[in-house]
């Protein structure tokens, strides 16, 4: 995979380094923040000369996080969450969601950038459940036995591991699935997964054409990674888990808040997202619905239905 420009990201991070485009920067520049510079800027705008309305889809992102963990948080009963490439802290972070449904909810925030570790200990830390902690997502047992994960998680109870928007700046040489395998095997029964990924659909449509495009500009024009894969290499991230209905989707068709309030735009339709759970053995449930990672067709336990 050619890669002409200075690797960054997950493998590299950015740091102080004004001159390269950052990650987490570039996403705060799409949200319209303001902790971002000029060359993050200029990513962001190259990739709004192929889709316009990107902004939208970063919107969507975090308004299908907000669902998740009202869901796990609420629903499941989920207490605690670690939250990989969690980037800038932003309005409604993951703690903020969980700790509305559970005030005592505790969150470790994961991040390899040093400039996003700075800001989320001074803005975050100030709730006594969460913390904000270095990581590298790529070293799953280095990151899982880190001193202020292990302290501050119970990692022999169930909790929810979310990547949102993270895994598409793994490169395919680290072996995304390989990672998420190790995490997974690491995770106690109970658990839950949560990822997000650039989408590409495969089918000689407009929505391949601006995949193709799109990640063109992502990984050759400042940024050096953001790769768009398929449903099925994305699915291939959650292993053996039980897909939580209606399983790998484009994000407003997982358990949206109301009806559609507009046609769904191209980029819209190139984002995915998962929950995945790792059952308890021997223990049956009918607390939601789910739809199996391997064969996709729906199926419930003892005919429950989704709570949403």
């Amino acid at each position: 995979m050619s890669d002409p420009t200075p690797r960054t990201g997950v493998r590299a991070p950015v740091g102080v380094d004004t001159t390269r485009a950052s990650i987490a920067r570039v996403y705060d520049a799409t949200l319209g923040g303001k902790d971002n510079y000029e060359v993050d800027r200029y990513v962001r705008d190259k990739v709004a000369e192929v889709a316009p309305r990107q902004s939208d889809v970063a919107r969507m992102n975090r308004r299908w996080l907000h669902r998740v963990v009202r869901y796990l948080a609420g629903t499941v009963g989920i207490d605690q969450f670690l939250d990989i490439g969690a980037g800038l802290p932003t309005v409604g972070n993951t703690h903020e969601i969980a700790q509305q449904q559970q005030p005592d909810a505790r969150v470790v925030y994961v991040d390899n950038d040093p400039v996003c570790n700075i800001h989320g200990r001074v803005l975050l830390e100030r709730n006594e459940y969460t913390r904000f902690v270095p990581g590298d997502l790529t070293e799953p047992s280095t990151l899982l036995s880190h001193a202020e994960v292990t302290q501050h998680l119970d990692l022999s109870r169930p909790l929810a591991l979310i990547l949102c928007g993270i895994l598409h700046h793994v490169d395919d040489a680290l072996d995304p699935a390989g990672i998420m395998r190790r995490y997974i095997d690491t995770l106690p029964a109970g658990s839950y997964v949560a990822i997000t990924h650039f989408h590409d659909p495969s089918d000689g449509s407009e929505a391949h054409d601006m995949a193709i495009e799109l990640q063109r500009r992502f990984t050759e024009m400042g940024l050096g990674s953001g790769w768009y894969r398929t449903r099925a290499e994305i699915a291939s991230y959650f292993g053996d888990l039980e897909l939580i209905e209606p399983g790998l989707v484009e994000l407003d068709d997982w358990w949206p808040m109301g009806p559609a309030l507009h046609p769904r735009l191209t980029e819209e339709r190139l984002l995915l997202g998962g929950l995945g759970y790792k059952p308890v053995p021997g223990v049956v449930t009918s607390l939601h619905r789910r739809t199996g990672s391997k064969n996709g067709r729906l199926g419930s336990r003892n005919g429950g239905s989704a709570e949403r």
